[in-house]
């Protein structure tokens, strides 16, 4: 018969320890050479490899990407997540371990996450050698999380959630400190799109604009009026942000181009608001430019919903931190207006994220997507303990 809970949390805690050195030395080794999304290859290679070793029923659902299972054939699944791939970011922490691929870095703490789910498979895969796994549990790596469309609708559409009672997966955190971990029951991300807005006109001389399709001045009017029309078209608590992170158009001072483009995300807070935003925005965007004798193309390309966390989900998380961590090691966090495309996983089935703390105590605090970002290794081990632990929290009745 399985062992009781708090059983489990005492060889979890032994076995995440007795691996806890080849986890940071792999953590490492997956920072040194990060892969972008889609191009995981060697990522995939040695977490498949070292899951088989360790017991576990390995398939490879795509070039990239590691789908491991253990447990009994039948019954429902709890699912864990990490995410695999890196960015388009010049590496510059300068580590001994830091990239040695020019331009890509694992500046999201992506080797950290595949680090620790690692590391929590592990555990489980001692439990179900004692015969002490309650049921059956589910890995996924996952490739291509900072590509939109990315990897967590491939996995969705070929059915690895099918049959999953709840999925959990974390994410690091550089501004909360390593042993604490942060928790938010319902939104914890937001909806994250793509836009582009392409303009063209007859274009001409800047002495006879009257005479012209005035592009440029267009193109300005909307990057400014579009976040305004929005902030009266759509609900206010929504919490919609358009921002843009692209503007070009033209190439010489006194010439109107006759093509230019715009592009940036556009965030939102609230998940109905999220599928009513879109023909908002097609619309404004032909509105806006008519008066100046342009047309207008609007490319837009859904991204990702909210992460919204299941409250009984999210209790499940917090009992294991409270095991792992005591009753001072849960913090809460507020709702981020960043995009995470786990955020499809908990549209299939009841889950939650949660954020795990990276930062050196009294240390500075780093951001995501930058090439400086350091983290704190201690991390490793409490993020493997703590979804160790919620996969057998999961297994009991909620």
């Amino acid at each position: 018969m399985p062992g009781s809970l708090t059983d489990s949390s005492a060889v979890i805690a032994d076995v995440v320890d007795k691996y806890t050195a080849e986890l940071t030395d792999l953590r490492r080794d997956l920072h040194a050479h990060p892969e972008l999304s889609w191009g995981e290859t060697r990522t995939t290679e040695l977490v498949g490899h070292r899951l088989e070793v360790a017991g576990w029923r390995v398939a490879y659902p795509s070039p990239t990407g590691v789908v491991a299972e253990l447990g009994p054939d039948r019954g429902p699944v709890v699912a864990l997540r990490a995410d695999m791939d890196a960015l388009p970011v010049q590496d510059v922490t300068g580590e001994p371990w830091a990239s040695t691929v020019p331009g890509v870095a694992h500046a999201c703490g992506h080797d950290v996450h595949t680090t620790a789910l690692l590391g929590a498979g592990l555990a489980l895969g001692e439990l179900a050698e004692r015969g002490e796994l309650p049921g059956r549990v589910r890995l996924l790596f996952q490739p291509a999380e900072e590509v939109m469309p990315g990897g967590a609708k491939q996995l969705v559409a070929h059915g690895h959630l099918d049959d999953v009672s709840r999925v959990f997966a974390l994410h690091c955190d550089p501004a909360v400190d390593v042993g604490r971990v942060g928790m938010r029951t319902g939104p914890l991300t937001s909806a994250a799109d793509k836009i582009e807005v392409h303009l063209e006109g007859t274009g001409g001389h800047t002495s006879r604009p009257h005479l012209t399709g005035d592009l440029t001045f267009a193109l300005a009017k909307v990057t400014s009026e579009l976040p305004a029309v929005l902030s009266r078209r759509m609900d206010p608590r929504a919490g919609v942000s358009v921002v843009w992170g692209v503007v070009r158009a033209g190439s010489a001072p006194n010439v109107i181009p006759d093509r230019g483009m715009v592009a940036g995300t556009v965030r939102i807070l609230d998940a109905v608001a999220w599928t009513q935003c879109e023909p908002i925005i097609r619309e404004a965007v032909h509105d806006i430019v008519r008066p100046y004798g342009v047309t207008a193309r609007v490319d837009y390309l859904q991204g990702v919903p909210p992460v919204v966390n299941d409250p009984a989900s999210n209790a499940v998380v917090e009992a294991a931190v409270r095991s792992v961590l005591g009753p001072a090691g849960q913090t809460a966090v507020p709702q981020s207006l960043g995009g995470e495309d786990f955020g499809w996983y908990v549209e299939q089935v009841p889950g939650a994220m949660f954020r795990l703390g990276t930062r050196t105590p009294g240390g500075p605090t780093y951001d995501l997507h930058q090439g400086n970002l350091r983290v704190d290794e201690r991390a490793i081990a409490i993020g493997a303990r703590v979804l160790a632990e919620t996969a057998i929290g999961a297994q009991q009745p909620v």
